[in-house]
């Protein structure tokens, strides 16, 4: 694009082409993901994809490729990596243990950036050697790869005696878990905070290569590749890094060191100063990257964890996508070394005002199935359909409890709202004080049951500690409350009285 335009605003289009797409269809993806078969999902988008790449080799062989046909095509393309997206994401945590998760999405990181080191600094030679047309169909040959990894992949899948939720009930449910999950919602603000401002850099940096430093699609390449061995390095002395600092230092300090490689694109005609800097933002942006993605996956349990993650691919994608259109028409204006300052300042005070928001609770969190829900006790089998369904638990406390008990029992709250409650609250009997009743309402008996299933280790914990502070050596007394109508006949009888 750079080349057949030479405008900053169509090359800052190319990336929002690639991700505006997510924007629109993560959650969706995100939802799919979560109730169907992941692996025959994954395979069916990864098939699209080989197409619509075939496409753009295809019509680039032919000369038919204009500024408008690429902007159209990456967009398909976009549309597949967002449909695929939040279902990889998901895979991770299922694929190793709670302990080995942040050392295996810094694992995933390497894997992407030794291809973000040694793609682009290929690409760039092939097109500078044989043309672009042979680099696009380098590129569709490559999903072959994706196809054959998931044909012959066979996860383990999770048993259920439930039916799978509903498209419209389980985006529902996703949104509700996000809504009421603060922990998450942190994660959701701060990595908005980062990627609207480091969006500049890959969004201008075209221009600069090709206007500033006079340079082509080697020297491109050249700097991608720097980037991209700078995050490998930073993957791996990562978990260093994390023994002696806390993810909210790391992503503090990872954030102005981006600032300051902006600044030097901004200002360096230096070659050699640049390929220094593209090293510490590739470390810089791994630092960020995977301290976010980490902080995302363990802070949800497994059951929304891609409709999750689907809401934080968004707001990393519609940071990236609006921010290089902002960046893009602001260089348009503006000059590239102004958009690239005005982003560089703007990063630092973002990350100055997200430190309120902590990624050490999203990481503290135990979302870890516990199913220490015994099954409700029923004097007749309940349709899953029935309800709504009212759940009370009773407890006993002493008066000098008070205060911690309601402190426990409110944070309770907050995650049976998140597993499915329309309606939760507390109330104290006003003839025996210190005698409390927990209520919360579900849609249906399904909703409920599907609450037992979503229970974590952290629930637990606390309903271990709300146990110890009820005083009767029985334990709180838990009833189940369903929906009930008169019949319609009898209805009808009582309408026809005088």
């Amino acid at each position: 694009m750079s080349e057949r335009t030479g405008s900053p605003l169509m090359v800052a289009a190319v990336q929002s082409a690639t991700t505006l797409p997510v924007v629109a269809f993560a959650l969706v993806a995100g939802t799919l993901a979560d109730i169907v078969d992941r692996r025959r999902y994954l395979l069916w988008v990864q098939l699209w994809m080989l197409f619509v790449a075939t496409l753009v080799a295809l019509q680039e062989h032919a000369g038919r490729l204009d500024a408008w046909s690429l902007l159209c095509l990456t967009f398909a393309l976009g549309t597949g990596a967002a449909m695929a997206m939040p279902a990889q994401a998901a895979t991770t945590a299922d694929l190793v243990p709670r302990p080995m998760l942040a050392p295996a999405v810094a694992l995933s990181s390497i894997g992407v950036n030794i291809a973000r080191s040694i793609g682009p600094a290929l690409g760039g030679l092939i097109v500078a050697r044989f043309g672009a047309s042979w680099a696009f169909s380098l590129n569709a040959l490559s999903f072959l790869g994706l196809v054959f990894v998931l044909w012959r992949w066979k996860p383990e899948k999770t048993v259920s005696t439930l039916p799978a939720e509903s498209f419209g009930g389980a985006l529902r449910a996703g949104l509700r878990y996000a809504m009421q999950a603060g922990e998450f919602r942190s994660v959701l603000i701060k990595s908005a905070c980062f990627f609207v401002f480091a969006s500049a850099l890959p969004a201008q940096m075209a221009i600069v290569v090709r206007q500033q430093l006079s340079a082509g699609a080697g020297t491109y390449g050249l700097l991608l590749g720097f980037i991209g061995a700078g995050a490998i390095c930073g993957a791996i002395v990562l978990p260093k890094l994390r023994e002696r600092f806390d993810a909210d230092r790391l992503v503090a300090a990872a954030t102005l060191l981006y600032a300051l490689t902006m600044l030097a694109l901004a200002g360096s005609r230096d070659l050699r100063l640049l390929c220094v800097a593209m090293l510490a933002n590739g470390l810089s942006w791994i630092t960020v990257l995977s301290s976010l993605q980490t902080a995302a996956q363990v802070s949800v349990p497994a059951w929304v964890r891609a409709r999750a993650l689907s809401l934080y691919i968004v707001v990393f994608s519609a940071g990236m996508a609006g921010g290089s259109l902002v960046w893009g028409t602001l260089a348009q204006h503006a000059g590239t070394s102004v958009a690239l300052t005005v982003a560089a300042v703007s990063a630092v005070l973002a990350g100055v005002f997200s430190l309120r928001f902590r990624l050490g609770l999203a990481m503290a969190r135990d979302s870890t199935p516990s199913a220490h829900w015994p099954r409700p006790a029923v004097a007749a089998e309940v349709g899953h359909a029935h309800g709504p369904v009212l759940v009370t638990v009773e407890y006993l406390i002493e008066s000098a409890d008070r205060e911690e008990f309601l402190q426990h029992l409110h944070v309770l709250g907050g995650t049976r709202r998140r597993d499915g409650a329309v309606q939760w609250g507390v109330m104290e009997d006003a003839a025996q004080p210190g005698r409390f009743l927990e209520y919360f309402i579900v849609d249906s008996w399904l909703e409920h049951l599907r609450q037992h299933e979503r229970v974590t280790r952290e629930e637990q914990r606390l309903q271990d500690k709300l146990r110890a502070l009820h005083r009767d050596a029985q334990p709180p007394t838990v009833r189940h409350f369903v929906g009930a109508t008169p019949s319609s006949s009898h209805v009808v009888a009582l309408e026809n009285i005088p």
